[in-house]
């Protein structure tokens, strides 16, 4: 079986680039182009560093559409949902007896059989968007949320009263209406135009499922 042609009829054009230059090259064609295995491990972590920091600010002002689509990546949405576990898991164990565990394991499903569910929705309706392109933005896009959950667990920090309650609620709202916005800048134009409707409500309900998760458990 061709695996190139099953990932092309699955998930399009894939970005990110996971080839190494052939290395049979003749000497008329010129010297071999950059190796990314050649250079020091420092360089390595910066670069990726400093490409995950890109993708974090188009996410807080989401102008430039193809940012997040040129090359995908995992690592900013690994972080985001680790971060995001944590925070709950220790919300949730400061009122109770066990170690939070459930709710450490509640966050990683939502959030990636979410996502997985939201991006299987956008490809059946004829989105041309890649697979883990779609997985990369849902996933940074949670940027919002996650600063919103720091912010409301910072609150929960003072003598709480009805006031500090809908200082919380209102920055929940801020943060799920802004990564929703944000994904549907960058999936937006990947959908036909009479599906666009379709392919926002999945992405609204994710949203606002993980929002829930931040207001209820802080």
């Amino acid at each position: 079986m061709n695996i190139d042609k099953m990932f092309e009829d699955f998930g399009g054009s894939v970005e990110g680039e996971m080839t190494l230059p052939n290395q049979q090259r003749s000497q008329q064609q010129g010297p071999p182009e950059f190796n990314t295995l050649d250079e020091p491990i420092r360089d390595t972590v910066l670069r990726d560093l400093k490409a995950v920091g890109a993708k974090f600010f188009h996410v807080l002002y989401p102008k430039e559409k193809k940012s997040l689509l040129k090359e995908w990546d995992l690592w900013g949405p690994l972080v985001l949902c680790t971060l995001m576990a944590m925070i709950i898991q220790g919300s949730s164990s400061a009122d109770s007896t066990n170690d939070g565990g459930p709710e450490f394991a509640e966050v990683f499903v939502i959030v990636w059989i979410g996502s997985m569910v939201v991006t299987i929705n956008s490809k059946l309706l004829g989105g041309n968007i890649s697979f883990f392109q779609s997985v990369c933005v849902l996933g940074y896009c949670l940027l919002p949320t996650a600063l919103a959950l720091i912010i409301c667990r910072v609150i929960l920090l003072l003598e709480q009263n009805n006031v500090l309650f809908a200082l919380r609620f209102v920055i929940t709202v801020i943060g799920f209406g802004w990564a929703t916005f944000a994904s549907m800048v960058f999936l937006g134009d990947s959908q036909p135009v009479g599906r666009k409707a379709l392919a926002v409500y999945p992405m609204f309900l994710f949203y606002f499922v993980i929002s829930w998760l931040v207001i209820s458990h802080t």
